[in-house]
């Protein structure tokens, strides 16, 4: 079943000058045609990531995005069905879904078979090796598109599946527990700001460390227990201990890389306190560690975590449905994408920005 007014053509925003010249044009592009095991999916919106500016930039280490051929960032999809394969079942034509920073997997290895997914070492990224949600018409593995329940707007549901997925994977893989103190540098942001408030709706008391008043009244809005504004305060590892019971954070989870040479100072004299590395800063750029007697004496763990799996995409979206993951973006026009993006790259955005598709 097809529906007869898919276009031929779809607005795009197509990266072009990839590298550290890089920018985005508004341009059409073809429409896709869904293979037999896909579904055709008209996006309402996509949110912009710090991780499409990586790629587009190209400063992780992975090859271009060009060795693919793919022109277009983006994995915070939210739309509607429109075609389906001639094998797929159980999804038809009008059904919501979403499209993740895993476009698939393999669904056949241990990883997989585990729940621990995001590890695949066959899995393809969104916007790196498959077209990006920066094009309003993209297609999707039927088995590895996310439902999206009523109740749950598109500009809420497109930054889930990756900001909010990817902290709730953080938080579980963490072992933190209610009533901890968790800190997260860079909270104001887009992807931190989705932690707060699955740490809040977990029983957990965030502190958010950012900086600008907007950040700061978004963070306090969404369930930060305190905000520290590191421009203006002189020893921000000292006031973490002095808001954590005099003691230190029980967690961190880093969400802006160049917090990271000070993530551990906020542990404080914490025992068995957690980092969590989430942020991914360019290659070569950041060494993260400490005396190994700091490790022992504190009993200090510091873990790495990626992207949320499809569990925790559902469970996202639950929190969502439920109203406990509120709106953190700013909806702005397709017209608006190109500079929207600089911005983001600049770090000048509070919460996520969400392109409208159907908004010049």
């Amino acid at each position: 079943m097809s529906d007869p007014e898919i276009p031929k053509k779809c607005k795009a925003g197509v990266v072009v000058n990839e590298g550290p010249d890089f920018r985005v044009e508004i341009q059409e592009v073809d429409v896709p045609e869904p293979g037999p095991n896909d579904v055709l999916l008209k996006l309402n919106a996509t949110g912009l990531c710090m991780s499409d500016i990586h790629f587009m930039m190209n400063d992780w280490a992975v090859p271009p995005m060009s060795t693919f051929g793919i022109k277009c960032a983006g994995h915070e999809g939210a739309g509607v069905v429109v075609k389906v394969g001639s094998n797929v079942t159980g999804w038809k034509v009008g059904d919501r879904g979403g499209v993740k920073p895993l476009w698939d997997v393999c669904h056949n290895c241990e990883h997989c078979y585990s729940g621990r997914e995001n590890y695949c070492q066959k899995g393809v990224y969104t916007g790196l090796v498959a077209t990006g949600t920066y094009q309003q018409y993209i297609t999707s593995p039927a088995i590895y598109t996310s439902r999206i329940p009523d109740g749950v707007s598109d500009e809420v549901a497109g930054p889930i599946m990756c900001s909010a997925s990817t902290m709730h994977r953080a938080l579980i893989d963490s072992g933190l527990k209610a009533g901890n103190w968790v800190v997260f540098p860079g909270g104001g942001g887009g992807v931190g700001i989705q932690g707060v408030q699955l740490a809040k709706a977990m029983g957990m008391r965030p502190i958010v460390i950012d900086g600008g008043e907007k950040k700061q009244k978004l963070a306090e809005s969404l369930g930060a227990d305190a905000f520290i504004d590191f421009t203006k305060e002189k020893d921000v590892a000292a006031k973490v201990k002095e808001l954590a019971d005099g003691i230190g954070a029980h967690g961190v989870l880093v969400t802006a890389y160049q917090a990271y040479n000070d993530s551990i100072s906020y542990i404080g004299d914490r025992i068995g306190g957690k980092i969590m590395c989430i942020a991914l800063p360019p290659a070569g750029t950041i060494t993260l560690g400490t005396d190994p007697n700091f490790f022992a004496f504190k009993n200090l763990s510091i873990t790495g975590t990626l992207v949320g799996t499809m569990q925790d995409t559902a469970a996202t979206l639950e929190y969502a449905r439920r109203g406990q993951l509120k709106s953190i973006a700013e909806v702005r026009g397709l017209s608006a994408m190109p500079e929207s993006v600089q911005q983001l790259r600049r770090g000048e955005i509070a919460g996520r920005i969400v392109i409208d598709f159907n908004k010049e």
